[in-house]
Formats: structure tokens, sequence, C-alpha cells
């Protein structure tokens, strides 16, 4: 089933449209991926650390994602600081239990873990906050192709059609007495299961297709209605503009 675990709610941010809230994700992680100032990455981090607090979300969700994240910034701290010596030439190495670490190397990977994280939290507030269904129809609001629109929505819902579709194979298999383990039988079991998942993700996408244009689709994403902004998003609009573009300044300085 299609699981949108932070999009219910009656905070600010979720009563915000979908359309001022990508304008506002998008300019806000632009400021913060370009920055190269520790001052801005701090105060975004910042910003977004307000923006979950605003929007009220699971503190165990948000941390289940922000594990999966800092994975990569996890893997970055265990190479940069052997490998990154900055462009200058006059690196300072720092001496811990016999290894060399590079200063620039430490500075680098603590810039992109804060940039990493305020862009993380900023997604969760903004986006997360508004159904799939909401971003697509924004998106289409915001003149986005159409055809970028549909795919967005048809992939978010048959990805879970697939999954479901792969576990009633796995579960089929299991039934058999099929039981994973480091062999050829399991390797070839598993690649047999992915294929059939491809095959039948195939076939149920070609019905789709075929009901969808009985029924008269021709390709274009058709909305019931566009919401209207509310003043309350303009201001918000306005905020979130003014705060990325105080951000922008900063970064300057």
């Amino acid at each position: 089933m299609i699981d949108e675990p932070f999009a219910a709610g009656t905070s600010l941010l979720h009563r915000r449209d979908a359309r001022v809230k990508i304008m506002a994700a998008c300019t806000l992680t632009l400021v913060v991926a370009l920055t190269g100032s520790f001052l801005v990455a701090t105060t975004a981090l910042i910003a977004s650390c307000l923006f979950l607090r605003i929007a009220r979300l699971q503190a165990g969700r948000v941390l289940r994602h922000l594990l999966a994240v800092n994975l990569f910034t996890v893997f970055l701290w265990l190479t940069l600081p052997l490998t990154y010596h900055g462009n200058s030439g006059g690196d300072t190495m720092i001496t811990l239990g016999g290894i060399d670490l590079s200063s620039a190397g430490i500075r680098l990977c603590a810039l992109i873990t804060l940039k990493t994280n305020a862009i993380i939290f900023t997604l969760l507030a903004l986006l997360s906050t508004s159904t799939i269904a909401a971003l697509g129809q924004g998106l289409a609001g915001l003149s986005v192709p159409p055809k970028l629109c549909f795919m967005l929505l048809s992939t978010y819902r048959y990805i879970f059609v697939i999954h479901q579709e792969y576990q009633r194979l796995l579960r089929a298999a299991r039934m058999r007495g099929f039981v994973a383990a480091s062999n050829l039988h399991t390797y070839k079991t598993f690649s047999h299961l992915f294929a059939m998942t491809l095959v039948k993700s195939w076939n149920r996408a070609r019905r789709v297709q075929q009901a969808m244009a009985l029924r008269g689709f021709t390709g274009q994403l058709l909305s019931l209605g566009q919401p209207q902004l509310a003043g309350s998003d303009y201001l918000f609009l306005l905020a979130m503009l003014l705060f990325s573009t105080a951000l922008a300044a900063l970064n300057l300085i």
C-alpha cells in the first residue's frame, strides 16, 4: 500500500499549498547545496530543524530517514580525511593513532554533513507534508511538463504494485520450501523471481495502458481543479524567499 506517513497533519506546513512549498524547497536547497560557508550551512540546519518542529513530524520516522542519509556521510568521514588535502597545498595534518588526517578533509566532511542534513530536514518538512498527488498537481500548476508529472504519479503508484507482486512470488517460493542461503540454488531462485517480477510488471503495465485508453486517456494529466493560493501562502513564500536571499547574501560575505 502507499505509505505517506508525514502527509497527514494539521500543522502550519501541512496547510500550505504544494506549489508554494515546492518553490520554497527548491530555492532554499539550491542555496544550501551551492554554499561553501559553515555559517550559512549551520544557519540553514538550525532553520530546517525549526521547520521540522513546526511540521510536528514523528521523531522516530525522521530519525530513520536521517540514519539512512547519513550512511553516505559516514563513508565520507572514513575516506576524505585520508585522501583530500585541499587546493592550496598548505594543508595541515592531524595525527590520530598513528594515522595522518587532513584538516582540509575534516573541514570538507563537516561542511557536507551540515549541508546534507539541512537539505534532508528541509525536504522532509516542506515536501513530505504534502501527498504525492498534491505534489504532482503542484508541479503541473508550476508549468512543469505534463509528461513528467504523469510519470511521477504513475511511478509512485505502481512501484508499490510491483513490490506487492514480488512479495507474492517470494511467499509462493517459501511455501514450496525455499530457504535463502549462500549457494547457487538461492542465486538462481532470486534471479528467476526478479525476472518474473519484471515480466508480470510489463503485463500489468500493458493492461493498465489498455484500460486507460478505453477510458479516453490521451497522455494529458487532467486535474479536477487547482486550489487557490491563500494570503498566508503568499506570506509564507515571501518569507522563505527572503530567508533564502539572506543566506545567499551571507554566503558572499
